[in-house]
C-alpha cells in the first residue's frame, strides 16, 4: 500500500470484522481460512474481502487460503490494534459508565485511563476502579498521562466546546456520542445508536411489506 494512499472508510470498517471473525476462527483452533468461509460467517461476498485486503498488499494463496495466525498479526499491525492505546471519556452518565465497565476494550488494547464530568455531585465517585474527576482536571491529568482517544459522551450542547478543549491538548483521535458534527481538523468517529434502530426498523418494515 501506497502511504498516501487513502482507504474509503467502508474498507477500514470491514477489516475490524475480518479481524473478530479471524480470532474466532483462532480459537477454534482452525489454521487457514479461505476467503469464502470469512465471507460466509460474516454475510459478505468473498471477491469483496480479497479486494479490501489487496489495499495492503498479498495476503492469502491460491488453493490454501490465509494462514489465520498470520492475517491476525498483520491486521494487527494495519489497523494498529498492535499496540496499547490510552483513552479518556468525557461523560460520565450511562454511555461513559458502560464503557469503563466493557472488558471488551481493554482486550482489544484500548485502555481507559480518565473519566471526566462536569456535574460536581459526581465527581469523587468511582466507576469500575476509576475515580470521576472534574473537567476541570483534564489540562493537568494531561500533563502526567499520555492521551491518544477521547470517547464525547456529554449532551449537544457541550460536545463542540469540549472538542475544542481536547484538540488543545493534542488528542489525535474522538469518538462521539454526542448527536452532533463536531467541528475539528482530528478524525472523529461519530456513534449514533438510534440510526442502528432505524436501520433495523427499514428492514424490518420491508420484511413485512413482502
Amino acid at each position: 500500500m501506497k502511504e498516501d494512499q487513502k482507504i474509503p472508510n467502508p474498507v477500514v470498517r470491514r477489516l475490524g470484522l475480518y479481524y473478530r471473525c479471524l480470532n474466532k476462527l483462532y480459537d477454534e483452533g482452525i489454521e487457514y481460512v479461505a476467503s469464502k468461509d470469512i465471507a460466509s460467517r460474516l454475510g459478505i461476498k468473498s471477491s469483496q474481502i480479497r479486494k479490501d485486503l489487496s489495499y495492503f498488499g498479498e495476503f492469502g494463496k491460491r488453493g490454501v487460503g490465509y494462514n489465520v495466525e498470520n492475517l491476525i498479526k498483520k491486521l494487527e499491525t494495519i489497523i494498529g490494534v498492535d499496540k496499547n492505546w490510552n483513552v479518556i471519556i468525557i461523560g460520565a452518565g450511562n454511555i461513559g459508565s458502560a464503557l469503563v465497565n466493557y472488558p471488551g476494550l481493554k482486550k482489544e488494547k484500548f485502555n481507559i485511563i480518565g473519566v471526566f464530568d462536569a456535574d460536581r455531585s459526581k465527581v469523587g465517585k468511582k466507576i469500575g476502579k476509576l475515580t470521576i474527576q472534574h473537567i476541570s482536571q483534564l489540562h493537568e491529568f494531561a500533563k502526567k498521562n499520555i492521551i491518544e482517544i477521547a470517547v464525547i459522551a456529554v449532551p449537544e450542547n457541550a460536545a463542540q466546546m469540549v472538542t475544542e478543549e481536547l484538540e488543545k491538548l493534542g488528542i489525535k483521535g474522538i469518538v462521539n456520542f454526542a448527536p452532533v458534527k463536531l467541528r475539528t481538523n482530528i478524525p472523529v468517529e461519530e456513534v449514533d445508536i438510534t440510526l442502528s434502530f432505524k436501520t433495523l426498523a427499514f428492514k424490518i418494515g420491508r420484511e413485512g411489506s413482502r
